[in-house]
């Protein structure tokens, strides 16, 4: 069995053609497909976060209202941008909103991807400290963060408070318990996913890697979860990870498939550069049901991991993500023994 859920971009577009032309319209629609997402049956609810794009941002008003109108399933994100975050005021949201979803916020976190405008961390307050790179400012971030949410007191009470206080020092609330083991790290590269498991945090891997050792994308992100759990291992964590990986995923099944999707038939591996650095694309799958078990069944590191997160074409709405999702889980998923 494996945990199957979708990943929003939360693209907007005003385009006469588009389904989610502002941002009103993607944030009431990711709500409306988390709770669409539940009732055929998925397991997450999954939403990316980018800053100054047309896309979903700051994640934790969705997370909350989705929250209160689901009562199962999961709810993410992949992945928060730690180099923007207030570690402080991040673990208030946090803590709130899975209280709000009743313990079921699975957050993903990472050191960022390439930005829409130059250091827009620093328009949000934040500068890396002398002989900090902006990256070492993220994982900086992420410690403060991971020790917020173990819930211990550290700052001194009033000696006249407004409110009575309890003894000792003073934590951050409302305060979550569990939520620290639910938080996950999107790694992308093997280094990363070692330094992941050290930090005891769950692997969420790439869309894309930022190495090619010249295999395929799905073994070489085989290898780099085989390599998380070695290192969870000998780290010696007194609790089980998880993994996750993310594919575009379509089944054709009705006309409306093959006109969207049937062109990525021939989809494969790409190999590019990002942030000046060579970098290694997934495919999509695109096929009839029975061919795409086939080649799914091939994929490593979906066999590896305990949870896919399925990227759907947002802007295209809810009535056909909601139908792309529950192809999926009906067509596709039992065959390949990720479903009864």
């Amino acid at each position: 069995m494996k945990h199957i859920g979708f990943l929003s971009f939360g693209h907007w577009n005003p385009h006469p053609q588009s389904a989610v032309r502002s941002a009103s319209d993607v944030l009431l629609q990711s709500i409306e497909l988390a709770v669409a997402a539940e009732e055929v049956g998925a397991d997450g609810a999954y939403f990316r976060v980018h800053h100054f794009a047309q896309q979903l941002a700051s994640p934790f008003p969705l997370l909350a209202a989705a929250g209160a109108r689901t009562s199962r399933i999961e709810l993410g994100t992949g992945v928060i941008d730690m180099r923007y975050e207030n570690p402080h005021y991040m673990a208030e949201d946090a803590g709130a909103a899975d209280l709000i979803a009743q313990g079921r916020l699975q957050l993903g976190i990472s050191r960022g991807s390439p930005e829409q405008v130059i250091e827009g961390y620093r328009h949000f307050g934040h500068e890396p400290r002398e002989g900090e790179s902006d990256a070492d400012m993220a994982r900086r971030h992420t410690a403060q963060f991971l020790t917020l949410l173990e819930g211990e007191g550290f700052a001194e009470p009033s000696p006249r408070p407004m409110f009575p206080n309890p003894p000792g020092l003073l934590r951050l609330e409302p305060h979550s318990d569990g939520l620290r083991d639910r938080i996950w790290w999107g790694a992308g590269t093997r280094a990363t996913a070692v330094w992941t498991a050290e930090q005891g945090m769950n692997l969420m891997s790439s869309t894309l890697l930022t190495e090619d050792t010249g295999v395929p994308f799905h073994q070489l992100q085989a290898e780099q979860i085989q390599m998380f759990h070695d290192a969870w291992r000998e780290a010696g964590h007194d609790r089980t990870p998880r993994t996750s990986v993310s594919r575009s995923i379509f089944p054709l099944v009705t006309a409306q498939d093959h006109a969207y999707f049937g062109a990525d038939r021939r989809s494969s591996d790409q190999v590019g550069m990002i942030d000046g650095s060579l970098a290694r694309f997934g495919k999509s799958y695109a096929a009839e049901p029975d061919e795409l078990v086939r080649q799914l069944a091939e994929d490593e590191a979906i066999a590896a991991a305990d949870t896919l997160l399925l990227t759907i074409p947002n802007t295209l709405g809810v009535d056909y993500n909601a139908h792309l999702l529950e192809s999926i889980l009906t067509h596709v998923a039992p065959a390949l023994g990720w479903r009864d």
